[in-house]
């Protein structure tokens, strides 16, 4: 080599580079990065397009009124820009309170045309910027007619409960929880199920850990913080439930998928569930995609449970629970299934082996 010239990199140098490189780098990791960029500009895609523009759209809203101060406010709230309201009269004051304790509205007007004040009746429990929204806007409406707006609270957020979010982020907590623990049962050994006997250990497994961590979000929300009102033990059936079921459904999709089972089961629950779940925003200021799916889903269909524990006496649960217990029953089948089809393929396999 002459003195003072830089090394030159020979065709061998280059091509064990480039072995390096292969070695270092496997087609496997190379999808398995590829599928993390993916998520990754699906959590930004997801997140940022369900919450950075909240707004009201055709939020149920009761009318209590004389019948002609009905009809004209009814039009009034129906025609306002960007159809934030979806307003209908109501009987009386007492109809409007029971439909939004039941969770069929979210709010209501109450009109008085003898008196210069009305009464706007919401429900702080189902989300604070909800319930300060509709003050806003019919506060607005009101104004342009000389008259002014009493609100009253009539299932208010505990004061401990910061605009509302506690119930969200525990149920975050609980869906964390299951994906995370049925994900160490199934990777520890290997990703998918050798048998159905070790699936239905797994399951077993998933079902202690669910309720171990449901006591345990229960507790701190309740005793431990005084985060959120309601009963332990009504929160507790629920965190379990919440948590097995997402542990059920990530078991079910590795089993199916293998490894990629945890980022579809993340894709699911963090990606699309979470900025859907109507935790910082209701359902009614989700723009629509999320608003629809959010109810579908483990995050949202919680979030809405154990609001509905906390703050609305139990009312309007059916649907969440249904929504729950059937990702928790098809996480289970699909579980067992996956397992069973495996394991018949390995018999199979074997036998042909035996006859060669």
């Amino acid at each position: 080599m002459t003195q003072g010239m830089p090394p030159t990199v020979g065709p061998a140098t280059r091509h064990g580079l480039l072995a390096e490189v292969r070695d270092a780098v496997t087609p496997r990791a190379t999808l398995l990065v590829i599928g993390v960029v993916a998520l990754q500009l699906l959590f930004i895609a997801s997140y940022v397009g369900a919450l950075h523009d909240p707004r009201p759209r055709d939020v149920p809203f009761g009318v209590v009124a004389p019948a002609a101060a009905a009809g004209r406010t009814v039009t009034a709230l129906a025609e306002l820009p960007g159809s934030p309201l979806d307003p209908r009269p109501l009987a009386d004051e007492a109809s409007a309170r029971d439909q939004i304790l039941d969770r069929r509205i979210d709010g209501a007007l109450i009109v008085d045309p003898a008196r210069p004040t009305d009464t706007l009746l919401v429900a702080s429990g189902g989300g604070t910027v909800l319930a300060t929204t509709l003050e806003r806007l019919v506060g607005a409406v009101d104004g342009t007619r000389g008259r002014t707006v009493r609100t009253v609270d009539v299932a208010p957020a505990s004061p401990e409960d910061f605009n509302g979010l506690s119930s969200f982020y525990l149920v975050v907590g609980w869906c964390v929880g299951g994906y995370l623990c049925a994900s160490i049962l199934a990777i520890s050994t290997g990703a998918r199920p050798a048998n159905p006997r070790r699936a239905v250990i797994r399951l077993a497994a998933m079902a202690a850990v669910a309720v171990v961590g449901g006591l345990g979000g229960a507790l701190i929300v309740g005793p431990v913080l005084g985060a959120l009102p309601g009963p332990v033990g009504a929160l507790w059936g629920l965190g379990a439930l919440i948590t097995f079921a997402v542990g059920a459904a990530t078991l079910a999709l590795q089993g199916i998928f293998g490894i990629v089972g945890i980022g579809l089961a993340i894709l699911v629950v963090v990606i699309a569930g979470n900025p859907s779940a109507g935790g910082a925003f209701p359902y009614p200021m989700l723009p629509p995609f999320w608003g629809t799916i959010g109810a579908a889903l483990p995050p949202g269909a919680g979030t809405w449970a154990a609001r509905s524990i906390a703050y609305f006496h139990g009312n309007a649960l059916t649907g969440a629970l249904l929504v729950l217990s059937a990702w928790a029953l098809g996480g289970i089948l699909l579980t067992l299934l996956s397992s069973g089809l495996r394991r018949r393929r390995e018999l199979v396999d074997a036998a042909t082996v035996q006859r060669r």
